[in-house]
């Protein structure tokens, strides 16, 4: 095992050639967002309780009718395949063993059922809506046959963030070869054997549910091209017709669209800018997760995601009031670094770190976090109060 997440990523990036690597962990245009990300979470600082038994560490949650083991779940990520052969299988399987759901995306590599088949854990489905809604109908209705409990639904996708990193590495799909792609690949024969020798990953799902064979310049349109940009808050009831599970949407950036979420029937929201790669600029989930929280009852639950690098990251969260956080690239670093066993070992090594952290600051529950543990870099260098004081 690695010493931490950052190890990982360094390794990733050594076995996976530029144009995969560009992919995972790119973000959009100056990548503003994508650094903020991780320059709000290390901004909030922590107020430690002392002499407090934490002898027995509490970690488990509850998360839209599902018991998670530490407050996690991981997230939904596309073209999965492009870091190693049957991925979503692998990320599924990890995440059970973990204690924690695993979300396929539309995008994934792997069909909703294959991955049902390699995993007997809690499974949700990430949803992009096309314009061909008869398309989402039968992703909605393959996973629910196949026990997939909660759906996430991805509002932040209009059209695809402007993405500075395809050109440089000359990223498209389908892939167009070149001296500079054949090039790189010879520069990772590792990656070659282990992935590229199976061909380029396709839309499985997708191609299924839309009825289109294995083109992947016909399953690449379907996913950007034809994306629904007429979808509005009415539509969620259409939603909720197809899906009898809990319904959260993924993508959420104000405090209004939080309260328009509650309003429209779903059943949570994740606050998230993509991972830093559709609009560049747009806030940080932590810059708005306090304001959300107060916004809304503690029934209607506000997951987040973007820039999760350390256990301590996950207790910043929940000190903020989120009710789980959606891991991301940390897992897909794993994965590339070790393959199944390394994502295991990323899974691993947050859950410890967490733990680390819930001793250090005095908090034996994580549902006892809350903002009095945190202090606040926000207001400038010379503000260090505490964001709330309650009892101890």
């Amino acid at each position: 095992m690695r010493a931490n997440i950052e190890d990982y990523r360094h390794a990733a990036r050594r076995f996976l050639p530029a144009f995969a690597y560009g992919y995972l962990e790119g973000g959009a245009e100056n990548e503003i967002t994508y650094r903020r990300n991780r320059q709000v979470i290390e901004a909030l600082l922590f107020s430690p309780r002392a002499l407090v038994d934490v002898a027995d560490v509490r970690t488990g949650v509850h998360v839209a009718g599902c018991t998670l083991a530490w407050p996690a779940v991981v997230g939904p990520t596309g073209l999965n395949g492009l870091y190693r052969h049957g991925a979503d299988e692998s990320l599924a399987r990890q995440a059970h063993l973990a204690g924690l759901p695993f979300a396929l995306s539309t995008a994934s590599t792997s069909l909703i059922e294959s991955v049902r088949e390699a995993s007997g854990g809690e499974l949700w489905l990430q949803l992009y809506v096309q314009r061909d809604r008869r398309i989402a109908e039968s992703m909605m209705a393959r996973a629910q046959d196949c026990g997939y409990s909660t759906l996430l639904l991805t509002v932040d996708t209009a059209v695809a963030g402007q993405r500075d990193h395809y050109r440089r590495t000359g990223f498209t799909l389908p892939v167009r070869w070149s001296p500079r792609l054949l090039l790189d690949l010879a520069r990772h024969p590792r990656w070659v054997a282990a992935v590229g020798r199976h061909g380029m990953p396709q839309l499985v799902n997708l191609a299924r549910s839309a009825g289109i064979g294995p083109d992947l310049m016909q399953q690449a349109a379907a996913m950007s091209r034809e994306m629904d940009m007429s979808l509005g808050w009415q539509d969620l009831a259409w939603i909720r017709r197809h899906w009898r599970g809990k319904i959260l949407v993924k993508g959420i950036q104000s405090v209004a669209d939080t309260l328009l979420a509650r309003r429209h029937g779903a059943d949570g929201v994740v606050l998230s800018n993509h991972g830093g790669r559709q609009l560049d600029g747009a806030p940080s989930a932590f810059d708005i997760l306090p304001q959300a929280v107060a916004a809304v009852p503690r029934s209607f639950e506000i997951l987040v995601d973007g820039g999760i690098r350390r256990g301590s990251d996950i207790v910043k969260a929940v000190a903020l009031g989120a009710r789980a956080v959606l891991l991301g690239r940390a897992p897909l670093y794993g994965l590339a670094a070790g393959g199944e066993r390394g994502c295991g070992e990323v899974l691993t090594l947050l859950r410890r770190e967490m733990e680390i952290c819930m001793r250090l600051l005095g908090c034996a529950d994580v549902g006892g976090l809350n903002s009095s543990f945190l202090l606040s870099d926000h207001g400038g260098a010379h503000r260090r109060e505490p964001l709330e004081r309650t009892a101890a």
